[in-house]
Order: structure tokens, then C-alpha cells, then sequence
């Protein structure tokens, strides 16, 4: 069967779902409370924390063991000799680290823009790093003032990193999620690009994907590139790909542990070699034949990064709403189940368009 067959694919979930990515971080300095906040009121249905662990063992939000891009760690001359080099999942990295600080130097800092070339930095210096705990709470509020359920989707990173140095999240974010009367109703959705902590998390969880005990909670298989491989994977001399997890035998394998995939936009519908959209792959039905769904990342209103037949004019800085919205448009049309987006207000246009 060919990949045009599958132009038009009806996805599993009764619901397509619009997941703020880092919050609304077209809009606000990614990993905030305003930047969720702003995700929530612009309608998303899900909001995204990374989470990285600080020294003292405290789960906070931000998408890199490295922060120096995302705070005002630099400016500070107390923290000058904290400046250090690192290899984390096999990549050499410079800068500050999550796991050198602690909590209350952390509360020090001051988050910024990680694209000030195309985004404000009119509201750099506002906002500090929030916790594991103090987004659960905040996400409770705003649920209730907003009258509707708004789900929770963290993404643990770099778990072999932070396991190796003594600082293991996967227990923690449950006995985090356990302790919170909220996260224990509303809709959670663990996530990784690794798979034995998520092998470890379905365990936990009961060991069925029914999860009678925590019926609210979902695992989400993240899948990198084509030709990469789970970190966890090459640390344990493994020879699986990205690539191959996205077979029907692959995906067969995930879905006996994991309830969604989330592939790179790309993996769904690829580019053209003259940088157009091209036609759907077959992931997307694949998928959905072994019960997966697929939550794929992440869309941004920038030109730079959408599709070229979706440009509006010849800068690729130029935010391109209408733009964003038919390409989202498309990838809702190959089957897509969820979607990250860094403004949950065009995601939400474009589902409601529907």
C-alpha cells in the first residue's frame, strides 16, 4: 500500500490533543510559570515540563542539564567558577549545570529567552525556575479557575545521565505525582527518549498499559532521528535505532509497554527536496494498527521553521500564524493524535478549524 493511500488518516484518540511545548514559549521564556500559564489561557490541553534534577536532589524544569541559554547564570560572579565542560549522551557540552546547583541558588536566577534573534526579550529577568511541585500546583489552580482538566506531560531527560551521577528521577516523579491530589486525577503523560526507564515506569505503573491503579497515567515513547538511537540504548553497546523502533515490529514492541510514540514532525509527513511538504509516510497508520498513538513535535510559528509552501514572505523570521495553521492542518489530516506547539493559540485555531 502506498504512503499517498494514506493521505487522510483518522486518528485513534476521540480527541485531538493541543500540547503546549515548554509552555507558550513562542511567547514567553520557556520552563515558567508564566510561559504555562500562557499555554493554559491560550488553550492547551497539556502543558510540558522537562525536568532536570538539582544537586540536592530536586526535580525543576528546564529542557538541559546546561542552562546557561535560558538563564541569567552568566551575569552572576558568585557562580563564574561553576562554568564547566561536560559529556552528557555521548556529546561534549560547556556552561552551567543543573546538577552543580542547588534549589535555593537555582531561585537565585532569572529565566531568559532562548531566541532572542527571533523572540521578546521583554520578559527576561521576571521569571524564576519553577519545581516539579510548584507547576502541579500552579497547573491545579489554573484548572480550576478554568473550569476544565488540564493534563500534565513531563519529559524526564538525559535519565542515565542523572541516574549515573546518584540523581534518578522515575521514582521520584512518582511518589511527586502520588502526593498531589490533582496529578493523581488529571491526565498525565510520562515521557522519554530512553526506554528502560519507561520500561521501568510501566512496571511500576501495574505492567499493563490498563493501569487499573493509576488509570490517569500514559507513557509516551519519544523517537529522535532515523539514524540515532536511544542514549540508554549505545550505553548498553545496543545496535537498535530510532529508525527501526518506527518499523511495524518496533512499534509493535512499544506498544507493549508505551500507549504513544511522539516522532519529529518530519518522521510524519517529511520535507520535499525543495523544502515543500511531501506526501505522508506510512507512520502514522503503522502506528495506529498496534493501538499507538502519535503525538509528534513540535510546530513553531516562525517561517524558518515551517514547510516552505507555508512561508509568508522571504524572512525566515517572520511569525507566520496563517502559515502555521495549515501546516498543522495537514499533519492533522495524516492522523495525528497530540501535537507540541510553542503557541497553543495557532494549535488551537487549527484544531477548532476542523
Amino acid at each position: 500500500m502506498s504512503a499517498a493511500a494514506h493521505a487522510v488518516e483518522k486518528p485513534l484518540a476521540a480527541e485531538v490533543l493541543v500540547i503546549g511545548h515548554r509552555g507558550a514559549s513562542a511567547l514567553r521564556p520557556e520552563h515558567t510559570l508564566a510561559s504555562y500559564g500562557k499555554a493554559i489561557a491560550d488553550g492547551a490541553d497539556f502543558i510540558e515540563p522537562d525536568l532536570v534534577m538539582t544537586r540536592d536532589g530536586v526535580m525543576v524544569a528546564r529542557h538541559d542539564s546546561e542552562f546557561g541559554d535560558t538563564t541569567d547564570v552568566a551575569t552572576h560572579p558568585e557562580f563564574a567558577a561553576r562554568k564547566t565542560s561536560k559529556t552528557i549522551d555521548g556529546q561534549p557540552v560547556s556552561g552551567w549545570f543543573i546538577e552543580d546547583f542547588t534549589l535555593a541558588e537555582l531561585k537565585t536566577l532569572r529565566a531568559r529567552e532562548r531566541l532572542p534573534q527571533l523572540r521578546s526579550k521583554g520578559y527576561d529577568g521576571e521569571f524564576s525556575v519553577p519545581t516539579l511541585e510548584e507547576i502541579i500546583a500552579f497547573v491545579a489552580a489554573e484548572s480550576a479557575t478554568a473550569g476544565r482538566r488540564i493534563g500534565i506531560i513531563p519529559e524526564i531527560k538525559c535519565g542515565s545521565y542523572f541516574r549515573k551521577l546518584g540523581l534518578p528521577m522515575e521514582d521520584k516523579l512518582l511518589a511527586a505525582l502520588a502526593a498531589h491530589r490533582y496529578t493523581r486525577m488529571a491526565p498525565v503523560e510520562i515521557q522519554s527518549f530512553e526506554i528502560a526507564n519507561l520500561l521501568y515506569l510501566h512496571d511500576k505503573l501495574g505492567g499493563s498499559r490498563r493501569r487499573s491503579e493509576h488509570p490517569n497515567i500514559r507513557l509516551l515513547q519519544l523517537v529522535g532521528g532515523a539514524d540515532e538511537q536511544p542514549w540508554d540504548v549505545i550505553a548498553a553497546d545496543g545496535k537498535l535505532t530510532y529508525a527501526q523502533m518506527m518499523t511495524p515490529i518496533g512499534l509493535r514492541e512499544i506498544a507493549g509497554y508505551a500507549d504513544a510514540i511522539g516522532p519529529h514532525m518530519r518522521a510524519i509527513i517529511p520535507l520535499a527536496a525543495d523544502g515543500r511538504l511531501g506526501r505522508p509516510t506510512l507512520l502514522a497508520h503503522d502506528a495506529h494498527a498496534e493501538g499507538l498513538e502519535l503525538h509528534t513535535y513540535t510546530f513553531r510559528p516562525e517561517n524558518q521553521f515551517l514547510a516552505k509552501n507555508f512561508w509568508l514572505g522571504s524572512d525566515p523570521a517572520t511569525y507566520n500564524e496563517p502559515g502555521s495553521i495549515a501546516e498543522i492542518r495537514a499533519y492533522l489530516d495524516a492522523g495525528i493524535d497530540a501535537f507540541f506547539t510553542d503557541d497553543p493559540a495557532i494549535g488551537r485555531k487549527a484544531v477548532d478549524l476542523r
